[in-house]
């Protein structure tokens, strides 16, 4: 009930209309109303009873009088006729009976008047008498007696009747005939009103004292019910939530009506049943609000631990709750224990609560000893400190929850402890609001594990715990641009082990990544600290050597190979030593180029002068190396662009398989160049095509004539084709892949873009008009590489992708790295919920497939599924790489 609708009620303040509005009244006004109708009945009863009273004593007694006087007036009569008498001495008695005329039409005096029977008449004449009347005449007639109440006078009429002892005087009469009638006028209205008039002048003092009593109850009356009004009224206004509910209570003093404390005993009574029953609508709201936490922001990625103890401030909006606290599991006998603070708490209140924690675990047999809890407190830095009084009052009781397997996070229990668990419904309602918190904490713990790791991925090589090659670029076209600036040299060295494919295939694969950990760390320790060292890929690695010229870029790459030579590793526990040796290529800006991609093709071609030279050593270059490379470049850029104006693109068709269905799903297409007779890979022409401007005409006819093959050979499957981000600039090349696939009748769903995250940083809102031309012509799309950059979740987020192919480097490692394997699975698990499909890239073992299998990944590509070749397989299930393998040319 809201706290003003009992006053309302009582009162009548309430209303949703005019038309109600005017027909209601306060209770005081309803007594006093009552009281005056009250008052205006009874008065009107008394009068109306007092005057019937008065009326009817006065008829009564004039009824009574008329009849005594008429008998004493017969009785006087009878006597005098008895003596016989007269004419005259009749007239003369009835004229004294009768009186003078004034008298008979006094209003206020006894009147009596005999009238003479026709039988008399006849027997004794006619007589001077009044009119006897129409009642007096009806008497004279029936010989019944008569009578009337007119103008206040009593009228009454009585028959002479003959008897006997008449007959001797009215001989001509019979007994019982009708003689003659005496009417009495008693008039009693004049008596009437100075008898009411005394009786009202004698009660108008009593009445007034009783108006004013009336008047006095009614006001002492309004008094007390406004008081106890006014109590209950006080008490609904101050439930201002749930809890203050609790707070309601009746003192029974307060009301001087029984009745109001039965009605104020009634609402705490359902107040009390409200408690038992209803929930606070802030706690639902809250726990409704939970679902929003899911939606896992920047922010949460952060810092975890700093969302979590925003969410206790959110519980505490609607209960008081000192502590949150939840608990992962690391390994099977290990736990870990984070303890979140409303407020700053002592020493002692964190043993306190640590104790209890341990008390509510104690239950769980997985919590029992040899089992490892490790205990982490965190409390707002801006909090104030628990006081001692806060820290003496705080009652020890602990909510929690716990599953039974780690759930995401490896979450396996969360709890809270608070002084609202004493109400039972309140505790029911945390049950529900901790299951949903477990999963909001663990989901957030998850993606902050998960986005970490993807960040560190992102820039790191997993195996050697190098910068990885996406970082390699940034990093130098940074350090070129400073050099720049500042007019200064940069150097760069590419190291390439020699021999290492021996290394693998003698020792191993394990020796082999047991040898380039101990190489990575061997070369770290041989450059300086602000040098910038990374894991180009497979066993080649690249040095930045900030404001280094070529002489001190020499030395440096001396005492590289002084390191390399240093390293032996044991190929097996007390096996033989593996030792290696490299070969370095060295540029330097701007002496040899002044872009960075150029620095590193002119790095490159040192590095194959050493090994033309015997390996183990360092290539300077020299000035006609200079004229030599530029040459190279110079000629290489004229033959693609010879090979694209003479469309010699050749199209190649790498395998994808579906992985649970065991068949081919989809091809990837590729670019060969033809030079020379001499077909070359992407990665050595797609770097010139871009530089001199070609590269939207190359991919134009790669597309072109790979979709008309793809057409003649009936294929059906999905059809992925890789996009330079150089072509995206152009605004007329979504026009031109429309019009091709359009040209081809093969339909826009069954083909795919793959763009390459690594490549789209810079060009981010072209990618994005680029992107909705595609898909609304029904185009799909996916994500090449992913996890290789840093933008990973920013571009799942911004994009449409339909497929998300994971970085093959991840894939290659997973047998070997149990990071890569659960890095993996965490991609997958983000594809899936996001309803992405997933391709796995450099899947070269059948180990690796069934991992992959394992896992749940829709497609898998490498050479173990097949090769890239000119001609693409049309059949039938995969089972292994020669059943998927793309036909010979």
């Amino acid at each position: 009930m809201p706290s003003h609708s009992l006053k309302w009620y009582l009162r009548g303040d309430f209303g949703a209309d005019n038309l109600h509005e005017n027909l209601r009244m306060r209770l005081r006004s309803f007594i006093l109303a009552t009281s005056v109708a009250v008052g205006i009945v009874f008065l009107g009863g008394s009068w109306w009873a007092i005057n019937t009273g008065f009326d009817e004593a006065f008829r009564k007694h004039a009824r009574q009088q008329a009849d005594d006087v008429a008998t004493m007036t017969f009785s006087a009569m009878y006597e005098i006729m008895s003596r016989g008498w007269s004419r005259d001495e009749a007239e003369r008695f009835l004229a004294g009976i009768h009186g003078s005329e004034q008298r008979q039409q006094a209003t206020d005096r006894l009147n009596v008047l005999i009238f003479r029977a026709p039988s008399v008449i006849a027997r004794f004449g006619e007589i001077d008498q009044p009119d006897p009347g129409r009642q007096t005449r009806r008497t004279l007639e029936t010989g019944e007696a008569t009578e009337s109440t007119e103008s206040g006078t009593f009228r009454r009429s009585f028959a002479l009747k003959a008897e006997p002892r008449c007959l001797a005087c009215h001989d001509n009469a019979a007994v019982g005939e009708v003689l003659g009638a005496i009417e009495v006028r008693q008039p009693y209205q004049h008596m009437l009103d100075n008898v009411r008039y005394g009786f009202y002048t004698g009660a108008l003092p009593s009445m007034l004292l009783g108006v004013l009593v009336a008047l006095g109850a009614v006001w002492w009356v309004s008094l007390r019910i406004e008081s106890s009004v006014d109590a209950v009224d006080a008490d609904i206004a101050s439930i201002n939530s749930f809890a203050d509910l609790r707070q309601l209570s009746v003192d029974h003093n307060r009301h001087a009506f029984d009745e109001f404390s039965r009605i104020h005993n009634g609402i705490v009574r359902l107040a009390t049943k409200l408690r038992s029953v209803a929930v606070d609508k802030d706690i639902l709201m809250f726990e409704i609000g939970l679902l929003e936490k899911f939606v896992i922001t920047s922010e949460v990625i952060r810092d975890w631990r700093v969302y979590v103890g925003r969410l206790l401030e959110d519980i505490n909006s609607v209960i008081d709750a000192h502590v949150l606290f939840s608990v992962f599991q690391i390994d099977d006998e290990l736990f870990d224990i984070e303890i979140f603070w409303y407020h700053q708490p002592d020493g002692s209140a964190r043993a306190q609560l640590e104790q209890a924690i341990r008390e509510a675990l104690h239950n769980d047999k997985r919590f029992s000893d040899p089992v490892t809890l490790n205990v982490h407190h965190h409390s707002p830095e801006n909090a104030r400190a628990l006081s001692t009084d806060e820290h003496d009052a705080m009652v020890l009781r602990i909510k929690s929850f716990f599953v039974d397997q780690p759930r995401i996070g490896s979450i396996v229990g969360i709890g809270v402890q608070s002084e609202a668990l004493v109400d039972h419904t309140h505790s029911l309602v945390l049950d529900s609001i901790l299951s949903t918190l477990l999963n909001v904490v663990g989901s957030i713990k998850a993606i902050h594990k998960y986005t970490r790791d993807l960040e560190y991925y992102a820039t790191r090589d997993p195996l050697t715990d190098l910068y990885n090659q996406r970082v390699f670029w940034e990093l130098l076209d940074y350090e070129v641009g400073r050099s720049r600036r500042h007019e200064a040299k940069a150097t760069l060295l590419l190291i390439d082990l020699d021999n290492f494919k021996l290394i693998n295939d003698h020792y191993g694969h394990a020796a082999g990544d047991r040898f380039l950990q101990g190489f990575a760390q061997a070369i770290r320790g041989a450059l300086r600290g602000g040098d910038i060292f990374a894991r180009y890929g497979g066993d080649e690695f690249v040095v930045v050597l900030p404001e280094t010229d070529v002489e001190q870029g020499y030395l440096v790459a001396q005492r590289v190979l002084d390191a390399a030579r240093a390293v032996a590793v044991e190929s097996s526990p007390g096996g033989e030593d593996v030792r290696g040796s490299v070969s370095i290529g060295l540029a330097v800006y701007p002496d040899h180029a002044t872009e960075a991609k150029d620095l590193f093709l002119f790095a490159d071609n040192m590095m194959y002068r050493a090994k033309a030279e015997g390996k183990e050593r360092v290539a300077v270059p020299s000035s006609d190396d200079i004229m030599a490379v530029f040459r190279d470049v110079s000629e290489m850029g004229v033959a693609v662009l010879a090979a694209v104006n003479e469309r010699r693109i050749i199209p190649f068709f790498q395998p994808i398989m579906d992985i649970a269905g065991k068949r081919l799903a989809a091809v990837e297409v590729l670019s060969r160049l033809e030079i020379n007779g001499q077909l070359m890979r992407a990665d050595q022409f797609i770097e010139i095509a871009e530089k001199i401007g070609i590269i939207h005409r190359l991919d134009t006819i790669v597309i072109e004539a790979a979709l008309a093959q793809l057409k003649e050979a009936d294929f059906d499957g999905y059809i992925f084709f890789n996009l330079s981000p150089r072509a995206l600039v152009l605004s007329e090349f979504a026009r031109t892949l429309r019009t091709v696939v359009k040209e081809s009748g093969i339909a826009p769903e069954r083909i795919v873009f793959e763009i390459t995250e690594r490549d789209t940083v810079k060009n981010l809102t072209l990618l994005e008009r680029f992107i909705a031309d595609l898909k609304s012509e029904g185009f799909g799309l996916a994500i090449d590489d992913f996890g290789s950059g840093f933008s990973s979740f920013h571009y799942l987020r911004r994009f449409p992708f339909d497929f998300l192919k994971i970085e093959g480097d991840f894939i290659a490692n997973m047998l070997s790295s149990e990071r890569d394997r659960i890095f993996v699975q965490s991609i997958t698990a983000l594809a899936k919920a996001l309803k992405i499909q997933v391709v796995a890239e450099f899947v070269e073992s059948a180990e690796v497939l069934d991992m992959l299998r394992e896992l749940e990944i829709d497609y898998a590509q490498g050479y173990h599924i097949g090769r890239p070749e000119r001609r693409v397989a049309m059949s039938a299930a995969v089972g292994d790489a020669a059943a998927v393998a793309a036909l010979p040319a």
